[in-house]
């Protein structure tokens, strides 16, 4: 039995969300520079940010600029301390926990459902993590999330405008991590699928006008990021050397890469096999840690949503349900084809926030039937943050030996 059909809505959805975004940065500020020194791969990003803050050249040159445009962009701002190295990552949480609300609402139209899906985001602790560090998935999340907002927002009304700024978000996310750039595929596919199953969606916009502006605008978006780089004081770049710097891009993120202590295969990352330890040892005069781990309540519950909205969608062909079982589906299953020699849990963050989505959907849909095992299930989430909260905000620990009060398992550690 599905969930009751009445929609408990709020006329103004976008305000709430800007509600939820406000409450989620003060959260991520608490406390944000600790520690105060770099973290992880910081030691990588915030030398390339200085050089784009100072334009001095080149620097991590495996990545696009954008994301670290943005941690440069912190620095100028805050100054090159703890909080100016990680201001723009909170931001970009905030965004993305926003994101997560308003693509819930827009699949459900309740803002119950909405408000639980953004909940059970800073609860799979994986956004709070990554809201706290200056590390581009960071921001490659808060753009890829909101252009997938702003393009299923343009399916109920044909919006050019949505579609354009969609099609711009997915641009500046593949200015971020090349990651970002089979959801452009992906967004072209669903369109002419969806549009040859049922014309009335996206209406007004021809499938030419639509993948063009696809296309067109996110390529466009993504180049403009390197400008910057245009005014290097040693090695600028040029136009006749762009296209060729994006080949070099290639050949080192697809170079063979020594072994690495906390690299894992992409089929381990739903079943929280190999977690990262961002830090652990002694800092800010006190033993610290933090672990990039998934809360294991919204981690494994939310394979069991996704599963749970594909029998859904077989059953009655509702596309709400069909969605976020479909986004977990190809965020894990990229990494299962793209030609990368190591592999790492913090690939999986993408598709660890889009399991807050089908849990809100599943949760939705289900209510009446699960009576109130809904709450049940978010206070079992709150409480193992409650559990993990000390390594998952630095906090001083008792001894070097206290990881072992939260690695449940030896490959944990």
């Amino acid at each position: 039995m599905a969930a009751r059909d009445e929609t408990v809505t709020t006329p103004r959805p976008w305000l709430l969300a800007s509600a939820v975004a406000l409450a989620s940065e003060l959260l991520f500020l608490f406390r944000v520079t600790v520690p105060d020194k770099p973290v992880f791969d910081e030691v990588h990003y915030l030398p390339a940010a200085r050089a784009l803050r100072d334009l001095t050249g080149p620097a991590n040159i495996e990545h696009p600029l954008l994301a670290k445009e943005l941690i440069a962009l912190g620095l100028r701002v805050c100054g090159d301390t703890p909080l100016g190295w990680r201001i723009m990552s909170t931001v970009a949480g905030s965004a993305t926990v926003a994101g997560v609300f308003a693509l819930t609402w827009l699949l459900t139209g309740r803002t119950r459902a909405a408000l639980i899906g953004a909940l059970l985001s800073v609860l799979g602790f994986t956004v709070y993590v990554q809201a706290r560090i200056a590390m581009l998935d960071t921001f490659l999340l808060a753009f890829l999330l909101w252009g997938i907002v702003l393009l299923t927002a343009a399916m109920r009304d044909g919006s050019a405008v949505r579609w354009t700024a969609g099609a711009a978000l997915l641009g500046l996310a593949t200015a971020c991590k090349w990651v970002a750039a089979p959801y452009v595929a992906a967004a072209a596919v669903t369109f002419v699928l969806m549009k040859r199953e049922r014309p009335g969606r996206w209406p007004g916009l021809r499938p030419t006008r639509a993948l063009a502006l696809l296309g067109g605008v996110s390529v466009v978006m993504y180049f403009l990021t390197f400008l910057p780089a245009f005014y290097y004081a040693n090695e600028p770049m040029t136009v006749a050397r762009l296209l060729p710097f994006q080949w070099d891009m290639y050949l080192r993120q697809t170079q063979k890469l020594p072994h690495h202590t906390y690299q894992s295969n992409w089929w381990t990352w739903p079943l929280l096999i190999r977690p990262i330890w961002y830090l652990y040892e002694p800092v800010d005069g006190a033993q610290r840690g933090i672990i990039l781990l998934g809360n294991p309540a919204v981690m494994w519950g939310g394979l069991a949503a996704v599963a749970a909205c594909f029998a859904g969608w077989v059953r009655c062909g509702a596309a709400r349900l069909l969605a976020p079982a479909v986004l977990w589906t190809f965020a894990v299953g990229i990494f299962a084809v793209i030609p990368k020699s190591l592999g790492f849990y913090y690939y999986y963050y993408p598709a660890s926030v889009f399991l807050s989505v089908a849990l809100a959907v599943a949760l939705d849909h289900w209510r009446d039937r699960l009576g109130w095992w809904d709450e049940a299930y978010l206070l079992l989430a709150f409480a193992l943050t409650l559990y993990f909260l000390p390594v998952l905000t630095a906090a001083p620990l008792a001894h070097a030996a206290a990881f072992h009060r939260w690695t449940w398992f030896a490959s944990w550690v």
